[in-house]
């Protein structure tokens, strides 16, 4: 039977006496461990684990009395960093494999720090920086956000969720960039994977609340008992144009035209499949945040740039960046104008790149041609073979005149 490390039960015992918002257990001692990370977030009665696989997150509650003992079980023995944020302190305990512990304490440079300081467990986002306009206005009661954590019963920002408060308006404020450019009064919208919704309940509040837009959104995921509660959210809420089904990205035929799609996190080619089946719809706005990018790194065959491959992390990262790379090429080549912006999303991982694309009414054939090559000579340098590339199948030898994208069906002249 394993001993129990009782120096890392006296280091988190000496942490979780704190009032922690937030902790993330990483680096498995072993790659047999079934989760790449562990994130525990406190709730109002009890804290969430939320256990990420490749591919999934599984969750669980417990009880606040639990918690020290949920955490000793977990970690010793399995995991070797333990990261815990309070509203002003960060812990970080480094164990190493034979179980010795080094504990830090680093004082958070807190928003307020340059303006009034919050005294309150509410402080007013104008005393952070007076000259920033959200568009989700504190002051505003938005019941998604108040059920969230993030806003009081009053509308207040709560102190320790000033940055997902912010990082929510980040997401908010791309999507508005585009919108604004549409002048629509109804949009038809398709989420990919939503999850538990957390950004689509805001957005649905953004559209029919702020823009006054007659939104009809499809929240889709895997998830029955996930489907569930997030339906039932909706009721609660009056979101009458918000519904959640129980679907899969590949192959799912939308009940109505789609107007946008957004797919957050939707992992490794979950995102490419996401991505054509937008494309398909000529969807005139996509929204994406890839993760877990392993499909071009598995591939990575370099022929004369073997440097890029010498080194297990300059190998993941390139391939990771090459993949969004040619996806945003693609949704270019099939009539797309695209960017990749630095997005920090909801769940304070760190910073992903958001890909976001709006139909043109005409691209050149010049641009399309210019595109296409350059994910050929990435292909070939590499030799990748994306998935979306396959879904999307252009032909490598085109005439000047009709370059074919066989995702629609369509000649893009």
């Amino acid at each position: 039977m394993h001993e129990q490390n009782s120096e890392l039960y006296t280091y988190l015992t000496q942490i979780l006496s704190n009032s922690i918002d937030k902790c993330i257990i990483s680096h498995p001692k072993s790659k047999s461990e079934p989760y790449k990370k562990i994130a525990i977030h406190k709730k109002n009665t009890y804290f969430q684990f939320e256990k990420y696989t490749d591919k999934q997150v599984f969750h669980e509650n417990i009880n606040e009395s639990d918690l020290l003992q949920k955490c000793m079980e977990l970690i010793d023995g399995h995991y070797l960093q333990v990261n815990a944020w309070t509203a002003d302190t960060e812990f970080a305990l480094l164990i190493s494999k034979k179980g010795k512990c080094a504990l830090r304490k680093i004082q958070q440079k807190t928003q307020q720090s340059n303006d009034t300081a919050c005294t309150t467990g509410a402080c007013n986002v104008n005393t952070h920086n007076r000259k920033k306009n959200y568009i989700l206005e504190e002051g505003t009661i938005i019941p998604p956000l108040v059920d969230m954590g993030i806003f009081t019963q009053e509308g207040k920002v709560v102190r320790s969720m000033y940055d997902k408060y912010r990082q929510i308006n980040r997401f908010i404020e791309l999507i508005d960039d585009a919108v604004r450019d549409t002048n629509a009064t109804h949009l038809n919208i398709i989420d990919f994977g939503c999850g538990k919704s957390y950004l689509t309940f805001i957005l649905y509040y953004y559209l029919t609340e702020i823009r006054k837009i007659n939104a009809q959104i499809i929240g889709l995921d895997l998830k029955e008992d996930v489907i569930k509660n997030c339906n039932i959210a909706a009721q609660k809420y009056g979101y009458s144009g918000l519904k959640f089904e129980l679907g899969d990205i590949n192959g799912y035929k939308a009940p109505f035209d789609v107007d946008m799609v957004i797919t957050l996190h939707a992992c490794d080619t979950a995102t490419d499949y996401a991505l054509y089946n937008a494309i398909q719809w000529n969807a005139k706005m996509i929204f994406s945040v890839p993760c877990c990018q392993h499909e071009l790194n598995h591939q990575m065959k370099p022929e004369t740039l073997s440097i890029l491959s010498n080194y297990g992390i300059i190998q993941e990262r390139f391939a990771a960046l090459a993949t969004d790379a040619i996806r945003g090429n693609l949704l270019e080549y099939c009539g797309y104008k695209t960017q990749l912006l630095e997005f920090i999303d909801f769940a304070h991982t760190p910073k992903n790149i958001l890909i976001r694309a709006t139909l043109r009414t005409n691209t050149p054939k010049q641009l399309k041609q210019k595109k296409l090559q350059e994910i050929h000579n990435l292909m070939d340098e590499f030799h990748f073979a994306p998935t979306l590339y396959q879904l999307i199948q252009p032909k490598r030898i085109f005439s000047p005149d009709s370059i074919v994208c066989n995702c629609s069906g369509s000649y893009f002249r």
